[in-house]
């Protein structure tokens, strides 16, 4: 196991700032995940990891070790690619062997840590065809399974599930997870995909047009985000402007809104006298008995089965919550409340 450590990591192409002063600690086999839209730079952060991009300014360590001027083939990471990467003319146990051969490993290894992978990721019965003979699933499965025939340091993943169906997506990414805790390998995981990286990872970490937004657990980043970016980017959010007014009681505050007056439980002070604030779509309760409620008419109502997602505007703010159930139509006013230990306290109004 080794850690990998990010230290001012900045990179331009010409005047396009691909990524600016990132800083960041992947401790001894940790699930990191490398999270945020198309663009924000999280590809690029991977590349120079893998040694395959040299950063403009900036070091990269791994176990200790600066790497950021050594090639790829010396840092002993594996990178595990979005489309398989596999030789089409060798069959899958060939694959498997390739880097292993190169390593200049003896025949009799050479063979056990094949079967070894080829049993972890059910691939025994595939090991004489060839990729294109293989089912996407199979075909991700044996681009792991070279990956991880190799023992690497650290195992790279550059978006490895984006070419599958939702339900094979669902068993490989579980299948990922086990082999990292199984072998306690060090991985960083890159994906656009928020449920992905919830499920899978120790830490997440939020990137947005080149800079890190947040760097946190899948549970801190979903109940505590610090930007609107993060509360919007993972899962639903309510994002609206606040005024903060002033304390009622210690870590209690009082906001002024689209929505009325609502107070918010925090223990931090807010950031600024205007700021944004935030609430998950669940945490609304139709018909409560807290005093902080709130009138809104319903404009759109969509059942999802255990759930029912609705849309509501209260003079110009928009805004949704998740319900269990409810009996009404659209045009009906809807009376719900949120706690104040519902709503979080995000960064100064810009």
């Amino acid at each position: 196991m080794s850690g990998v450590f990010i230290r001012n990591v900045h990179m331009r192409f010409g005047r396009f700032v691909a990524l600016e002063d990132v800083s960041l600690s992947v401790a001894p086999g940790e699930f990191v995940t490398l999270l945020g839209p198309s663009g924000c730079g999280k590809t690029t952060l991977l590349k120079i990891i893998s040694g395959f991009t040299v950063p403009t300014s900036g070091h990269i360590e791994i176990g200790g070790e600066d790497v950021t001027q050594v090639p790829p083939e010396k840092r002993d990471t594996a990178l595990c690619f979005q489309s398989y990467a596999l030789f089409p003319h060798l069959s899958v146990n060939d694959n498997l062997e390739f880097g292993l051969l190169n390593k200049g490993m003896a025949r009799g290894e050479r063979g056990q840590r094949i079967d070894e992978v080829a049993a972890q990721l059910a691939l025994e019965l595939q090991l004489a065809k060839l990729p294109n003979q293989l089912s996407g699933g199979q075909q991700q499965r044996v681009s792991l399974g070279r990956a991880l025939a190799m023992r690497p340091k650290v195992l790279l993943f550059d978006e490895p599930l984006s070419n599958l169906d939702a339900k094979l997506r669902d068993q490989v990414r579980i299948e990922i997870r086990r082999i990292q805790k199984s072998h306690a390998l060090t991985a960083i995981y890159v994906t656009h995909d928020q449920a992905e990286a919830l499920a899978m990872s120790d830490r997440v970490v939020v990137m947005n047009a080149g800079r890190v937004e947040q760097v946190a657990t899948p549970e801190e980043l979903y109940h505590a985000p610090r930007t609107s970016f993060v509360a919007d980017f993972i899962g639903n959010a309510n994002v609206i402007d606040a005024a903060v007014l002033g304390e009622d009681k210690p870590g209690l505050w009082r906001l002024q809104t689209e929505l009325g007056q609502l107070q918010a439980r925090s223990a931090a002070p807010p950031r600024a006298k205007e700021i944004r604030i935030c609430w998950r779509p669940e945490a609304a309760e139709l018909d409560g008995t807290e005093a902080q409620s709130i009138e809104a008419r319903l404009t759109h109502r969509s059942f999802q089965g255990h759930y029912t997602d609705l849309f509501l505007d209260k003079e110009g703010c928009e805004f949704r919550i998740l319900v269990p159930q409810v009996h009404a139509d659209v045009g009906d006013l809807l009376r719900f409340t949120l706690a104040p230990e519902k709503i979080v306290l995000l960064e100064p109004v810009a």
